[in-house]
Formats: structure tokens, sequence, C-alpha cells
């Protein structure tokens, strides 16, 4: 669901709010028991009333994502000068989101352990998250240019590498790759930052709550939602320029169900969020790498190559199966417990 960017710039901030106030508040019931995972936050009511802050969050978060936007749509869409900017902020519109329904549901002081920034414990499995968000963005991102080039999809030149070698000029291959990589890497933490606005929300915030419904639930509805996310962007061409729009929807939430499922077990193996921001920001520096090795003279789908189509989700389809099968999704938390009861209060959902 989208909210009109219209009705908003019109002025009904005021009652969009209240009522985003009072159907969080619905979930607030005294004696409710909730669960906080040592891990990251994760919800473990009873109650039906837990998919009401996941509902606003997705409304909010594609709305502001809608109204951050909306230069774009009023102007030269994607050849708008400002349009890295605007693309920057929509990427911490999730994160907003995150932040407001939390504010509605009066915890805000337990935001940054719920979303994972903080503690930064256990170390050694942090600084391991640290390491794994450089290579398996990597690593989906490279065997998406095999199993397409095997498959015949990609036509790739991995033998002569025309491309490389013209790029390359004097440096010489290898040089070039290197630097390329280091590049790669580099850029991998320069863009965690505003990925983190982002993975605040989606891998922070809503990942662990959707947990509830299960692992496959969870890895589609959130690849789904974070996919629609960027229709802003989608419908004016990005990524996928040679696809009509709502194709465009369809294959970027491909590409986020299959991401998002190696994005969420790492924010469960890292407990925080932040090797997940740099997994985002490898991915966006290196995404580009297909282009690199394609034929030359070739030309290059989206939709179907590299790790942005489908070819590209099948070998991690199969290893994310494998990784439901044994268990790699489930929380392993502490206990539920039921918050005492505050005079005038009720006890509070989430972390």
């Amino acid at each position: 669901m989208l909210v009109d960017s219209g009705s908003i710039a019109s002025g009904t901030r005021l009652p969009l709010v209240c009522l985003v106030a009072s159907a969080i508040d619905a979930v607030r019931v005294k004696g409710h028991v909730v669960g906080t995972d040592d891990r990251f936050g994760g919800l473990k009511t009873s109650k039906v009333q837990w998919l009401v802050p996941i509902l606003w969050f997705v409304v909010l978060s594609m709305g502001l994502a809608w109204v951050v936007a909306l230069p774009l749509w009023m102007g030269e869409g994607l050849l708008h000068p400002q349009f890295v900017w605007i693309a920057t902020i929509m990427m911490w519109t999730p994160a907003i989101a995150a932040l407001i329904v939390t504010l509605f549901q009066r915890q805000l002081r337990g935001f940054a352990r719920d979303v994972g920034l903080w503690p930064v414990r256990p170390v050694g499995r942090f600084l391991l998250g640290v390491l794994l968000g450089v290579l398996i963005p990597l690593a989906l991102i490279f065997q998406a240019l095999f199993v397409g080039d095997a498959i015949g999809v990609y036509p790739a030149d991995f033998e002569h590498m025309v491309g490389v070698r013209i790029l390359a000029g004097s440096d010489g291959v290898a040089k070039f790759l290197a630097l390329q990589f280091s590049f790669v890497v580099l850029g991998g933490f320069l863009n965690a930052l505003p990925a983190l606005g982002e993975e605040i929300g989606w891998r922070g915030w809503l990942w662990p709550r959707l947990l509830r419904l299960g692992a496959v639930p969870a890895i589609v509805l959130s690849g789904v939602i974070w996919g629609v996310w960027h229709a802003p962007l989608l419908l004016l061409g990005y990524n996928y320029p040679y696809s009509s729009g709502p194709m465009s929807l369809v294959y970027m939430s491909g590409m986020c169900i299959v991401l998002g499922a190696f994005l969420g077990w790492l924010r469960m193996y890292s407990a925080s969020v932040w090797p997940v921001a740099i997994a985002h920001g490898v991915f966006n520096a290196a995404v580009g790498f297909g282009a690199l090795f394609l034929a030359f003279g070739a030309f290059l789908e989206p939709s179907k190559m590299t790790i942005m189509g489908w070819s590209g989700w099948l070998l991690p389809a199969a290893v994310i199966a494998v990784m439901v099968v044994f268990g790699a999704f489930k929380s392993k938390g502490a206990p539920a417990r039921v918050e005492p009861e505050q005079p005038g209060d009720s006890p509070a959902v989430g972390a």
C-alpha cells in the first residue's frame, strides 16, 4: 500500500499520525506476554495484533519513499540533477518508518538494541559477520555470472575478457581487476552508511518480527516488501530499463527475496545490523561486475542475466532451501517473559 503523497503535502499529517497512534495503541494490552530475543528483539506475543505495527511500518516506509521521490516524477525522472541525493534520502525511509512505529509503541529507549545497532556482541561473531558481509554479496554476484554462462543466458567472455582488456589498457588485466576489487570493498564500506537506513528497517526491525510466521514466509514477505518499496524508482526505468513497470517490480522482488534471505541470516548470525549494512553496501558497489565480463558487443538484459535476473537466483535458491531444511533461520533466543505493569500504562511490545 502507498500513502498518497498529494494528501500528505496538503496538510493531513496530523490525522495520519493520530491514526497510527490509535492503531498501534491497540496492540499494547495489559498483561500482554512479550518476549525479547537476546540476539535481536523478536516478538513472541500470542495476539493477532502484533501484525498492526508491521502493517503501519510497511505503509509508512513506502509512503515516505514516494514522498521523497516525488521531485523525480515532477521533473526529469532518473536524469534529475539531484537524483543521487534523492535516492540516498529515500534509503533512510525504512529507518524513519521503524522509528515512528517504535515511538508510538513507547519503546524508543530500546530502539538501538531492537534493530541491532547496539551492543556489538558477541565480538567474534560480529567481526566474522563483517567479513561475511564482504564475501557473501561477492559470491552471489559472481556465481550468477558463471551459472548464466553455463546455461547459455549470460554471454560471458571469461577466456579472453576483451572488455576487461580494453578498460585495463596498459595496466594489465590482473592489476585492473585487483583495483576493481579494492574499490568495491572500499565503496562497500562507504555505501554502508546510506544502506544502513534501509537495513535498520528491513533486517533490523521487520525481519525479526516476520520470523514469527516461519522462515519461508519471512524470506518471501520481507523480499517482496523490500522489492516493491523500490517502485518510485523502478517505474521510472531504474535497474530494469527494458521491462514494463509491473514486471520490474516482479524482478526486483525476486532479487530481493534471494539477497534478503542471506542478509536476514547474517543479521541473525552476527546479532547486529552493521555487517548487514556492509553487505548491502558491497552488493551495491559490485553488482555492475556483470558488465565487465560480458562478451564484447553482447546485450545485457538485467531481467534474466546477472544476480538481478532469474538465472542468478537458481543456485542461491537451492542454497536457501538447504538452509531452511537445516534450521539456519531458527532463532535461539531467551524464553518469553511477562513485562511488569506500570501504573496508568501497559507493558511494552518489543525489545
